[in-house]
């Protein structure tokens, strides 16, 4: 949840028992049904929050009810006690970027852009997403943000395919998010998953030559995870040591989803229209 290298995450291992591996790992048919059903499990806690998010609500709220349906459904939560954060989701409202910690006080207001990010580990495996969600009436500029931050996962989603590149995702997210007059953040990027929460390769948002540009196949597991900032991309993390905000102090958007690559192209594997 700090910065480390590009992962959203800092260099540690969950709770969770897992095998660490290197490289880009290749999912069995056996490997990739059990991530279906972990994302399965995020995408229906994800769903289930946007329906019920209201103003007046505590973000310690979502994250007790997103704990306790994580756990009926089989599953531990992904981030709880990962490197020592505290909660089952990363809750973020507003010019706060990513890792948002839940708490009692910190409540919902009209208005309000929320991240909320959350994960599964089920079966030696996560899956991992993010929405977010404009609180009651948002102004049209917030409203606007919302729209592009969802447009722009999709327009990365739409080049994975085996044979593809990652610079394909990247270029495809960056060009959708400027021409649209607002800017990728560089601090964060996806990354793969499956039997560690953050996996090989760092998915990028933008185009860039210091990092891989990794040919894609067939059994990869990416969460694929674009950041806007209705402002400039810079961002600073807060004494808390998790919560990152926009240093200009605009607004920020995020979406992310799960996703597999096929021979054909790809699946969603925490796609919220299938639970």
């Amino acid at each position: 949840m700090n910065i480390f290298s590009n992962l959203l995450f800092k260099p540690a291992q969950p709770p969770q028992p897992q095998k660490k591996r290197r490289g880009i790992e290749i999912k069995s048919e056996r490997e990739i049904e059990i991530m279906r059903q972990a994302a399965k499990i995020v995408a229906t806690v994800l769903k289930e929050i946007s329906e019920m998010v209201e103003p007046g609500m505590t973000t310690a709220d979502l994250d007790a009810y997103a704990e306790k349906r994580i756990c009926e459904m089989g599953a531990t939560p992904s981030f709880k006690g990962y490197h020592g954060f505290t909660g089952s989701i990363c809750s973020s409202i507003n010019n706060e970027v990513v890792h948002g910690i839940p708490h009692k006080k910190k409540i919902i207001r009209a208005g309000d852009v929320l991240k909320v990010d959350t994960g599964a580990y089920y079966q030696g495996f996560h899956g991992d997403s993010c929405i977010t969600i404009g609180v009651g009436q948002v102004t049209p500029g917030a409203a606007k943000l919302i729209r592009v931050a969802e447009e722009t996962l999709y327009k990365g989603i739409e080049q994975v395919k085996e044979g593809a590149y990652l610079l394909d995702i990247a270029g495809a997210i960056e060009d959708h998010v400027k021409a649209n007059g607002f800017s990728v953040v560089e601090d964060f990027t996806g990354h793969g998953v499956g039997r560690n929460l953050h996996e090989e390769p760092s998915v990028f948002n933008f185009r860039t030559r210091e990092m891989p540009n990794v040919k894609l196949k067939a059994g990869m597991t990416l969460a694929i995870e674009p950041i806007v900032n209705a402002g400039n991309k810079f961002t600073r993390v807060l004494p808390d040591r998790w919560t990152a905000v926009t240093v200009d102090n605009a607004l920020s958007a995020q979406f992310e989803h799960t996703v597999l690559v096929t021979a054909n192209g790809y699946e969603i594997l925490t796609d919220r229209t299938k639970v």
